[in-house]
C-alpha cells in the first residue's frame, strides 16, 4: 500500500483502504498494535468488504508470530530459506525455516522450493507436501494447481513485470533498478543481469545496517570497480559515508553521496553513455528515487 488514502482494486472492485484503516484504528490503538498489525487488519477488512474469493498473503516477518498468521490457510508456500532477520528468527536456516513453517495448519498442502523442509512440514500437520523446482514460478504454479485442482498454464506469467525487479530505467547509459536487499537477493540478481564487459558497471546502492552489507558489497564487486554509496530514508540504512568505507575494501573507485537523486546522477556520469548503471541494495532506495522522479 503506497499510502493511507489509496484506493485498491480487488477482483475488479475498488476497496477504500482509508475506510478500512479508520475502521480498525481505534481497536488497534487500544490494543497497542504495531503499524504492520494494523495495516494487516485493514487489508483483510478491505478484502472481506470486496468479497475476495482467493487472497495470496505474504508473511511480513517469519510466520509464527506474524500478523498474517490469523488466517485459516489451505495452501502454504515456502520458497528458498536465506539467512535474514537473524536477530528475530534465528541464526541458522533450520531455525528460520521452523519459524516460517509454524504457519502450517493440520490438513493443509505445503509447497516447497527446497526438499530439506519436507519433514518439518509433515511434523506440523501438512496433509500433502509438494516439492517443486527451485524457482518462484514453479512454486506459484504448484500452489495454484493445488488450490484449483487442475493444471494451469505457466505461460500466463510470461508478461508479468515487477517494478524494482530487473527494471530498465534508462538508456545511454543502460540503467537497471533491482531491489535486492540482502545477500540472497544479490545472489539471485547477478546471474540475471545482461552480459557486459568487466568493469563497465557502476553501482549505486544503499543497504540497511542489519543486512550484512560487507558481504553484499563483496558480491556486487564482481560487476566492476566503481560504486556510489548513498542512503535511503529508512532509519536502518547505513549512512553513505559508512557504506562507502565498507565498499572501499572491494571497489577501486568509491564515492559517497547521501542524497539518492544526486548519487544516481553521479553514477550515470561515471558510467558514461557506453557503461551500465545498477541501482540496488534496498527497496527503500528505489522507492525514494521513484518518488523523487515523480515529483519532477
Amino acid at each position: 500500500m503506497r499510502g493511507w488514502s489509496e484506493r485498491i482494486r480487488i477482483g475488479g472492485e475498488e476497496a477504500d483502504f482509508e475506510a478500512a484503516v479508520v475502521a480498525v484504528r481505534r481497536a488497534a490503538e487500544s490494543l497497542g498494535a504495531t503499524q504492520f498489525e494494523a495495516l494487516t487488519a485493514a487489508a483483510l477488512l478491505a478484502f472481506a468488504a470486496a468479497e475476495v474469493d482467493v487472497a495470496v498473503v505474504e508473511a511480513g516477518l517469519g510466520g509464527r508470530h506474524d500478523a498474517t498468521n490469523v488466517l485459516e490457510t489451505r495452501i502454504v508456500v515456502l520458497t528458498s530459506v536465506a539467512l535474514d532477520h537473524m536477530d528475530v528468527l534465528g541464526d541458522t536456516r533450520e531455525a528460520i525455516a521452523a519459524e516460517k513453517l509454524a504457519v502450517v495448519q493440520p490438513g493443509c498442502t505445503v509447497v516447497l522450493a527446497e526438499p530439506e523442509w519436507r519433514e518439518l512440514a509433515e511434523e506440523n500437520g501438512a496433509a500433502a507436501v509438494l516439492v517443486t523446482a527451485h524457482s518462484n514460478l514453479a512454486v506459484a504454479v504448484a500452489a495454484a494447481e493445488s488450490f484449483v485442482g487442475r493444471t494451469v498454464d505457466p505461460h500466463a506469467a510470461d508478461g508479468v513485470v515487477l517494478a524494482g525487479r530487473l527494471e530498465p530505467r534508462g538508456d545511454d547509459p543502460l540503467e537497471i533498478w533491482d531491489g535486492a536487499h540482502n545477500l540472497a537477493g544479490i545472489g539471485w540478481l547477478l546471474p540475471r543481469l545482461p552480459s557486459r564487459e568487466p568493469g563497465t558497471w557502476t553501482v549505486v546502492c544503499s543497504i540497511l545496517r542489519d543486512k550484512r552489507p560487507g558481504m553484499m558489497l563483496e558480491a556486487l564487486s564482481v560487476l566492476g570497480s566503481a560504486l556510489v554509496a548513498t542512503e535511503s530514508s529508512n532509519g536502518r540504512a547505513l549512512p553513505a559515508a559508512e557504506l562507502a568505507a565498507l565498499a572501499s575494501a572491494h571497489f577501486d573507485h568509491v564515492e559517497s553521496e547521501p542524497d539518492p537523486t544526486a548519487a544516481r546522477a553521479r553514477a550515470v556520469e561515471l558510467a558514461g553513455p557506453d557503461g551500465v548503471v545498477l541501482v540496488t541494495g534496498s527497496l527503500y532506495l528505489l522507492a525514494d528515487l521513484d518518488a523523487a522522479s515523480s515529483d519532477l
